[in-house]
C-alpha cells in the first residue's frame, strides 16, 4: 500500500498532501514513525563519544520527524474534520503515541547522558536558546519520572496511557452530545426576536437534519448563542439553555462524570508519584505564576475588584427584566436576552446593528491588513496547496521583500464532522535544519455562521475579535525564528502563550482599524464614527460579570487540580463549592460545566485556565505601549515582533516580556481598561 507518510510530500512548500492521506494510512504510519524514532534514539544511546550538546541534546530535540508529522496530522483532523473511523483509530493511535514517549521519556541510559550535559551547563558556551534547550530537556525527563524507580516509572507509563484513552473518550462524548441534539420549531411565531439572518440558518439547518420547512437550531454557539440572546420565547430558551447545561452529564453512555473524576484522581496520583502535592504544583513549576497560592492571589484580586461593579450590573439586568416582562427570579436563560435588551436602550446599540458591517470575508481581509501594516506581511490565495476540506482557505503568507514566511489555512465554518469553539493549530512547526529556515504551516480553525442564500457570512463583534484572537496565535506560529521546533512559535510558558492572541483583539476596538475593514455588506459605507464610539462606550457594560464568568471558571479547574480530588463524590456538589463565591444568578439544576470543560480535561490548559485572566494583565499593559505610540506603529511593531513573536519559548517570558516593553506588565492597566478602577 503506498503510503503518502512514507516520502517526502511533493506538494508546494511540502504542505500536508490532504487529498491522498486516508484513514488506513494512519495505523501503519505510526507504526513505522515510533520505528524510526527508536532507532535515532538507540543511535543516540549507544555513541561511544562522551556525551555533548550536539551529540546527545540537540539529536534529541530533531528526533521523531515523522512522528511529529503523523500525529500532527491525526489528531487536527480529528478535531476539525473527524469520523467515524478516525474515533475508532483514535482509540488505537493515542495509547501507542503516549507509551513510545513515554518508553523514551522514562529510559535510563538517554536520561544519563541528558544529565552528563546538564550537569556542565556551566562551563558550555551556550547560546540563550541553546540554554533553554539544554534546561527544558533535562526538565522535561525528571519531570515526568526519569529519577524514579522501575517499579514507578511503570506506574507513570500506564497513568499516561490511561489519560489519553479518557481524554480521547471526553471529547468524544462532547462532540456527540452537540451533535445530536436539536430543538425543532414549527411555529413561525416561536421565532419573534431572532434577527433574520439567524432564521434563515436555522432554515438551512433544518433542511440538512430532515426537517424541512420547519427551524431547527443546535448546541453549537453560532445556533446556541443567538437564540438565547434574542428569543422572546422564555420557554424555549430555558429548554435549549438547559439542554446545553446538560451536555455528557444526564447518565447514559456519553456522560462524563466518571471520567473527569478519573483524569483528576490519575492526574494527582502522577503528581504524587513525581514528588508533587498535586497536578497544579506540578503544571505550575513551569509557568509564570509558578505555585498555586499565586493563581488564588490573582483569581481572588480580581474578584474583590470585579464584585461590586458585577453586583450592581446584575441587579440592573433584574431591575429591567423585571420592569419590563415582570421576571421576579433572573434565571441563566434570560441574562444575555435581557443584557443585550438593556445594552440597546442605554447606547442603542447591539450585535444585530454591527453585523451588516462585519462581513466574514472582509473581516479577514481587515486582518491581513493590519499583519501587513504592522509586520510587512502579504497573504496571498494558493488554490494549488491541497486541503481537507472545501471549506478551507489556504494562502501563501509573504513578507515584504517577497520572501516566503508560511503557509496559513483558514477554516471558519462549524459542521458536524468539526468540534465547537475555535483554535489556532499547526501542521509544521517552524525550525532550522542545517542552513535551512523549515517555515511553518499553521491554521485557524472556526466555528462562524454559514452564508445562507440571501446573506453573506455576518459576524457579531464578539466573533471579530474571536477572528482576530486566532490570528494573533496564527501570527505567534508563522514569525516565529527559532533553531528547535520544541522551542518555536506557541510553545512558551502556558500562561504566556495568550499574550499574542489577546493582545491582537484590541485592534478591533480602534477605528483606524475598523475602517481598514468595517463595511457595509449591501451599501460599502464605512462604519459610522458614532458607531465606533457605542462599541468602545459599551465595552465595558456588564465587564464585572464577564470577569466573575471567567474567574468562575479558573476557579473550577483549580479545584480540579489544585487538592486532592479523590474525595469528589458528585460532581454538582463539587462545582458549587468551587464557584459559589463569583456566582450571581442561580445555577441550572442538574446542569454541570465540568463535564463539557474540553479546555482542562482534553485541551491542555489543566491547573492553566486562569492564564486567560493573566494574559489579560500581559496584553491591556502592552497595548497601552502601541496606545502612547500609534496603533500602527512600526518601532512598537517591530518590538513586539522582534522580542515576543519571533522568539516562541527560546527565553524565559518574563525576560523576552520586560526586552519588549521596559518593565514587568502592571495590573493596573487591566483594570483601568475595565473599567474597574
Amino acid at each position: 500500500m503506498s503510503n503518502p507518510f512514507f516520502s517526502e510530500y511533493k506538494t508546494p512548500f511540502g504542505a500536508v498532501p490532504f487529498d491522498e492521506i486516508k484513514n488506513e494510512h494512519y495505523l501503519p504510519a505510526l507504526a513505522k514513525a515510533i520505528e524510526e524514532l527508536n532507532s535515532e534514539i538507540e543511535a543516540i544511546k549507544t555513541n561511544s563519544e562522551a556525551p555533548t550538546f550536539e551529540n546527545t541534546i540537540e539529536k534529541y530535540a530533531t528526533s521523531g520527524e515523522m512522528l511529529n508529522k503523523v500525529s500532527g496530522v491525526f489528531f487536527n483532523l480529528h478535531s476539525a474534520h473527524t469520523n467515524d473511523e478516525m474515533t475508532e483509530i483514535a482509540k488505537e493511535f493515542a495509547p501507542k503515541l503516549t507509551a513510545a514517549t513515554n518508553n523514551i521519556r522514562l529510559d535510563a541510559k538517554l536520561f544519563e547522558r541528558i544529565k552528563a550535559v546538564y550537569e556542565t551547563k556551566e562551563s558550555l558556551a551556550l547560546t540563550a536558546e541553546q540554554m533553554t534547550l539544554l534546561e527544558k530537556s533535562y526538565k522535561d525527563f525528571a519531570r515526568n519520572g526519569a529519577l524514579l524507580a522501575d517499579a514507578q516509572k511503570d506506574e507513570v507509563r500506564k497513568i499516561d496511557e490511561e489519560l489519553s484513552t479518557l481524554g480521547l473518550k471526553f471529547s468524544d462524548n462532547v462532540l456527540k452530545e452537540t451533535n445530536e441534539y436539536k430543538l425543532v420549531i414549527e411555529n413561525e411565531a416561536d421565532l419573534k426576536g431572532l434577527p433574520e439572518s439567524i432564521v434563515e440558518a436555522a432554515a438551512i439547518t433544518a433542511t440538512e437534519k430532515g426537517h424541512e420547512g420547519k427551524w431547527v437550531f443546535t448546541l453549537d454557539y453560532t445556533s446556541y448563542g443567538p437564540f438565547v440572546t434574542y428569543c422572546e420565547n422564555r420557554a424555549l430558551r430555558e429548554e435549549i439553555a438547559r439542554a446545553a447545561s446538560k451536555k455528557a452529564c444526564k447518565g447514559d453512555e456519553r456522560d462524563n462524570q466518571e471520567i473527569i473524576k478519573r483524569i483528576a484522581v490519575l492526574r494527582h496520583k502522577r503528581a504524587n508519584i513525581l514528588g508533587y502535592a498535586t497536578h497544579a504544583d506540578f503544571v505550575l513549576e513551569e509557568r509564570m505564576a509558578l505555585k498555586a497560592s499565586n493563581v488564588f492571589g490573582l483569581l481572588n484580586d480580581l474578584k474583590d475588584k470585579a464584585m461590586p461593579a458585577a453586583k450592581e450590573h446584575i441587579d440592573e439586568i433584574k431591575d429591567f427584566a423585571n420592569k419590563l416582562d415582570g421576571i421576579t427570579t433572573l434565571m441563566p436563560w434570560d441574562y444575555s436576552y435581557y443584557f443585550e435588551k438593556l445594552k440597546k436602550e442605554k447606547y442603542s446599540i447591539d450585535d444585530e446593528m454591527l453585523r451588516p458591517y462585519f462581513k466574514l470575508e472582509n473581516v479577514i481581509d481587515g486582518i491581513f491588513q493590519v499583519a501587513k501594516k504592522l509586520f510587512g506581511l502579504n497573504f496571498t490565495i494558493r488554490n494549488d496547496i491541497p486541503k481537507y476540506h472545501e471549506d478551507v482557505i489556504t494562502y501563501e503568507v509573504t513578507d515584504a521583500a517577497g520572501n516566503h514566511v508560511a503557509l496559513f489555512y483558514g477554516d471558519y465554518f462549524p459542521r458536524a464532522t468539526k468540534r465547537s469553539g475555535a483554535w489556532m493549530t499547526l501542521f509544521r512547526e517552524q525550525h532550522i535544519d542545517g542552513n535551512t529556515d523549515i517555515r511553518p504551516h499553521v491554521a485557524n480553525v472556526c466555528n462562524f455562521t454559514k452564508p445562507t442564500k440571501t446573506k453573506p457570512s455576518l459576524l457579531t463583534f464578539n466573533e471579530v475579535t474571536t477572528l482576530f484572537h486566532e490570528f494573533g496565535h496564527g501570527l505567534h506560529g508563522m514569525l516565529s525564528k527559532c533553531k528547535y521546533e520544541t522551542l518555536a512559535g506557541t510553545n512558551v510558558f502556558w500562561d504566556f502563550v495568550e499574550l499574542p492572541s489577546q493582545i491582537m483583539e484590541n485592534w478591533a476596538y480602534e477605528k483606524e482599524c475598523l475602517d481598514l475593514f468595517a463595511k457595509h455588506y449591501e451599501t460599502g459605507e464605512l462604519i459610522p464614527a458614532e458607531l465606533v464610539e457605542k462599541v468602545k462606550t459599551s465595552a465595558n457594560f456588564g465587564e464585572g460579570q464577564g470577569t466573575l464568568r471567567q474567574l468562575s471558571f479558573g476557579l473550577l479547574d483549580m479545584s480540579w487540580h489544585a487538592a486532592d480530588p479523590s474525595s469528589i463524590d458528585s460532581v454538582e456538589d463539587h462545582e458549587e463549592k468551587a464557584t459559589r463565591d463569583v456566582r450571581l444568578l442561580p445555577k441550572i439544576d442538574g446542569g454541570l460545566s465540568s463535564t463539557a470543560f474540553g479546555h482542562i480535561f482534553a485541551g491542555g490548559y489543566s491547573a492553566g485556565y486562569y492564564s486567560y485572566k493573566w494574559a489579560e494583565v500581559l496584553d491591556a499593559d502592552a497595548f497601552e505601549f502601541f496606545k502612547e505610540k500609534g496603533i500602527f506603529n512600526t518601532e512598537v511593531a517591530d518590538l513586539f515582533r522582534e522580542n515576543i513573536l519571533e522568539k516562541g519559548g527560546s527565553e524565559h517570558p518574563m525576560k523576552l516580556y520586560k526586552q519588549f516593553r521596559g518593565h514587568e506588565p502592571k495590573v493596573d492597566a487591566l483594570l483601568r481598561r475595565s473599567g474597574l478602577l
